[in-house]
C-alpha cells in the first residue's frame, strides 16, 4: 500500500480534541467574566450604599450637632425698644400722649411731657414687620420721628417683632425671612442698635419681586449702623443663625394669640397694636395714629383711675 493510502484517522481525533479544549477554554474565559462582573457589580452596589448611609449619618449628625438657636434679649418674640440715640429723619414729631386729662369726662390733649403726677404705666406699641412689606415701610417712614420721641418720653413702649409672611416675594433668596434673621442677630448681640437697623431695613427697603441684599449686605448695614459687636453680628448673620426661628416666630404669630390680645392673630405684614387694639387708620399719616394712640391711652389712664364704687350700709326702720 503506498504512503498516500494511509488513513487520516488520528488526524480527525486531535482536532475534535483541540476544539473540545478550544471550547472549554472559552466557557472558563466566560465564567470568569460573567465572575468578575458581579463582583463589580456587587462592590458598586455596596459602595452606593454605604455612600447613602455616610450621607445620612452625617445629615443626622449635623442636625444634633447644630441644635436650632434662638435669640435672647427677646419676650413673646419681640424686641422692645427702651432708648432711642437720635430721631430718625422723618416727618414733625408730634407730642407725646399723655395719659391724664383736663377734665373729668373730656379726651386728653397730647402734652410734650408724661404726666409726672399719674402712676399709669407707658402705653404699649407692638408693631409687627416684614421688612419687605411696603406698607411697614410707609408706616416707619412717617411714624419713626415721633415714636421715638414718645419713647424717649417714657410715655410709650415700643416692641418690634420682625416677621416672614413675604418670604416668596424675592426671586427665591428668601430676603424676608433673612432680614428678619438678621434683625434678631441685631436685637441679640447689639440690642443698643436695633431700633437704628430696624429703621434702615425698612427706610431702604429693596423693590418687591427683586433679590434684595444679600447675607454680606445685611451684615454690612449692621457695621453703617454702629453694632457694638460687629464680629459677632457679622457672624450671626452670614451663618444665618436665626432664620429656623424668624421662620417659627411668624407660624406662632400666625396661629395666634398675640401677646397682650384678646385673640388676635397676625393677619397682614404690617400689623400694629397700640394697647392690645389692632390699627387700622393710614399708615402714612402720624396726626391719625397719634389720635389712635391718644385715645386708647387715654381709655387705659381713666380705666386705671376710675373709683371702685363701694356700698353703703343702707338705715334699718326702727321696729
Amino acid at each position: 500500500m503506498s504512503s498516500d493510502e494511509t488513513p487520516n484517522v488520528p488526524a480527525a481525533r486531535h482536532s475534535r480534541e483541540a476544539v473540545r479544549e478550544k471550547a472549554q477554554l472559552v466557557h472558563a474565559q466566560q465564567s470568569r467574566a460573567r465572575l468578575v462582573r458581579r463582583l463589580v457589580i456587587g462592590l458598586v452596589a455596596i459602595l452606593a450604599v454605604g455612600s447613602i448611609g455616610a450621607a445620612v449619618a452625617y445629615a443626622v449628625g449635623s442636625s444634633i450637632s447644630k441644635p436650632q438657636l434662638s435669640p435672647s434679649g427677646m419676650s413673646g418674640d419681640g424686641v422692645t425698644v427702651s432708648q432711642v440715640t437720635a430721631a430718625p429723619s422723618a416727618t414733625a414729631a408730634t407730642p407725646a400722649p399723655s395719659e391724664g386729662a383736663s377734665e373729668a369726662g373730656e379726651a386728653a390733649t397730647p402734652t410734650p411731657e408724661p404726666s409726672a403726677s399719674t402712676s399709669a404705666k407707658p402705653t404699649e406699641i407692638h408693631i409687627y414687620v416684614d421688612y419687605l412689606s411696603a406698607g411697614a415701610a410707609e408706616f416707619e417712614r412717617a411714624n419713626a420721628r415721633q415714636l421715638a420721641g414718645w419713647i424717649s418720653e417714657g410715655a410709650v413702649t415700643v416692641t418690634y417683632h420682625p416677621v416672614a409672611l413675604l418670604t416668596a416675594s424675592s426671586n427665591g433668596t428668601k430676603y424676608s425671612l433673612r432680614a428678619a434673621a438678621a434683625a434678631a442677630c441685631v436685637a441679640t448681640y447689639a440690642p443698643n442698635s436695633f431700633y437704628d437697623y430696624n429703621h434702615e431695613l425698612l427706610a431702604g427697603q429693596p423693590q418687591p419681586d427683586s433679590d434684595g441684599r444679600s447675607d454680606a449686605e445685611l451684615a454690612d448695614l449692621a457695621v453703617a449702623v454702629g453694632v457694638s459687636d460687629a464680629k459677632k453680628v457679622r457672624s450671626c448673620i452670614e451663618k444665618q443663625d436665626f432664620v429656623a426661628w424668624a421662620k417659627d416666630a411668624t407660624d406662632r404669630a400666625l396661629e395666634g394669640p398675640l401677646p397682650g390680645t384678646d385673640g388676635l392673630k397676625l393677619n397682614n405684614e404690617a400689623l400694629i397694636l397700640v394697647g392690645g387694639k389692632s390699627y387700622v387708620g393710614a399708615l402714612n399719616d402720624p396726626a391719625e395714629f397719634s389720635q389712635f394712640v391718644l385715645t386708647i391711652a387715654s381709655d387705659e389712664y381713666f380705666g386705671a383711675t376710675k373709683p371702685t364704687p363701694t356700698p353703703t350700709p343702707s338705715s334699718t326702720p326702727a321696729s
